[in-house]
């Protein structure tokens, strides 16, 4: 089950690896983890991308009791699995519940990149599935943060199927007229952005956020070309049509409130 105590700073320094600006870990918390010298945004732990939005006191986490097997057999597995569990402080690499965003209530899926490269495995797939089959049957919009380089090859084809799973989902909260709300952060590739991470009603993203399903350097030496600038950024994917709009962390719960409010024709 996540910890959603609030973050204490402590005595330590971070470096802005685009300006070199160096910020406390108190300027972090209080900034949420976005450089006051330009801008840049840090990856974000879950439980402060749901502190960042979600009302106060109003998040109930579920399905935190499912754990990732070892479908193949893969050697070692196990041992990953516990080791990411202790680093990340997670269950696995996304965090379901409902919680409420300035008073209107959500069905919310925060994915973490610190699990493993927030890879979707079994247990991923099923705890988005399930976020959004719960939005479904409640009639409640679906909020979902994706964070991910793809599926897990740990599990090899259970990995896989979770692309048509989440997919399907995802198509039946369209039938219903339930709105699904993608908030794109850095990095958000591989199947993840193959199946339901493009599939929302409205897709928000970060600044700067890299978003894709192979990676450049894949695709360069794929087609033997260089890529444009800014290839596969937020800004990029916005320009072709991929995003709907990019949000600063700031403004973030405030537009996603919008968006429930309009949907609700408030």
């Amino acid at each position: 089950m996540i910890n959603m105590t609030k973050p204490h700073a402590q005595v330590t320094k971070t470096e802005c690896p685009r300006c070199l600006t160096v910020m406390t870990e108190e300027a972090m918390i209080n900034h949420s983890q976005v450089c006051t010298g330009c801008g840049y945004h840090f990856r974000m732990p879950a439980a402060a991308r749901i502190h960042l939005v979600a009302d106060e006191g109003s998040f109930k986490e579920t399905d935190h009791d499912l754990v990732s097997k070892n479908p193949i057999a893969l050697d070692g597995y196990e041992e990953k699995i516990t080791q990411a569990q202790k680093k990340s402080e997670l269950d696995d690499a996304v965090v379901t519940g409902t919680a409420k965003i300035n008073g209107d209530d959500v069905v919310l899926g925060v994915m973490s990149f610190q699990f493993m490269g927030g890879s979707m495995g079994s247990v991923v797939g099923e705890k988005i599935t399930r976020a959004i089959l719960r939005g479904a049957d409640t009639n409640t919009p679906v909020v979902l943060f994706t964070a991910s380089g793809g599926a897990r090859m740990q599990e090899g084809i259970f990995s896989l199927m979770q692309m048509a799973k989440t997919a399907n989902a995802c198509a039946l909260l369209d039938d219903l007229g339930v709105p699904l709300f993608i908030v794109l952060t850095h990095p958000t590739t591989g199947g993840v952005t193959a199946s339901f991470a493009m599939l929302g009603d409205v897709t928000l993203a970060e600044p700067g956020a890299l978003i894709g399903f192979a990676g450049p350097r894949v695709i360069e030496g794929t087609i033997n070309k260089k890529l444009p600038a800014g290839f596969q950024s937020a800004e990029f994917q916005q320009e072709k049509g991929f995003v709907d709009k990019i949000v600063p962390r700031n403004e973030l719960k405030k537009t996603l409130s919008f968006l429930l409010k309009t949907h609700k024709g408030e």
